[in-house]
């Protein structure tokens, strides 16, 4: 990896297994490139680092806020999603060491912004396996926590899934539900259909690079749908 002690010294220490950090800029279209590679792919590391993002940011948002359960969720959204996570990843530097394929280093729209959302999390992922909780608490706090004031004073936690829910559970008593039903392209390149469905109706459907992104264009159809859109 390309001047490994450069990221450590903007992460402000040093791992003790080196192979941890490199692992977490690893995308999956670079081992299709270099079949040889001595290291895997970062998606176990995402799948941790996501656990261990959510779990530091709800004890920070139950430990400092009195505000219900709700809000809090909203709060908790707006900042680990993946258009937020990539803008903080773009700001540290991360884009300069992910390891993509040579299609994929070329693209910087979208799905770029999930793979940096996603080596986020990959990142916070080997902060915890190397340094311990404490440690990965302390770079979501320096790096991710301290966003919450400017996202309350945006509103920017108003985002459409959880508008969607907000409204289906107040005027119908339900709780939205979400459901891919179609995705397709290779391993590193996926795209979804998302269907979002109150009980057994569906509402709207949404595509995207991600699940997730999926899943918000098909919110933002289904409050368009039901006319839940507060008068926007």
């Amino acid at each position: 990896m390309k001047e490994i002690s450069k990221l450590e010294e903007k992460l402000g220490f040093k791992f003790h297994n080196q192979n941890l950090l490199q692992q977490a800029f690893v995308h999956r279209s670079f081992l299709n490139e270099n079949p040889d590679f001595s290291l895997d792919h970062n998606e176990r590391l995402e799948f941790l680092g996501d656990a261990v993002l959510e779990l530091v940011t709800t004890r920070h948002l139950y430990t400092k806020y009195p505000n219900p359960e709700g809000e809090l969720t909203n709060w908790r959204a707006a900042l680990v999603n993946a258009k937020k996570l990539a803008e903080i990843g773009e700001d540290i530097g991360l884009n300069d060491f992910l390891m993509l394929s040579r299609g994929e280093a070329k693209d910087t729209g979208r799905a770029r912004q999930y793979i940096l959302a996603n080596t986020m999390e990959a990142l916070i992922g080997a902060i915890y396996l190397d340094q311990g909780i404490e440690v990965a608490g302390e770079f979501i706090e320096k790096n991710i926590l301290g966003h919450l004031p400017e996202i309350l004073k945006e509103g920017a936690y108003r985002d459409a899934k959880s508008m969607f829910q907000e409204e289906a559970q107040e005027r119908v008593g339900v709780t939205p539900s979400y459901e891919v039903l179609k995705e397709w392209g290779p391993d590193h390149a996926k795209h979804f259909k998302v269907g979002v469905y109150l009980d057994d109706e569906l509402v709207a459907e949404g595509e995207g690079v991600s699940k997730q992104e999926a899943q918000q264009k098909a919110a933002e159809g289904a409050l368009r749908a039901k006319e839940w859109n507060n008068g926007k």
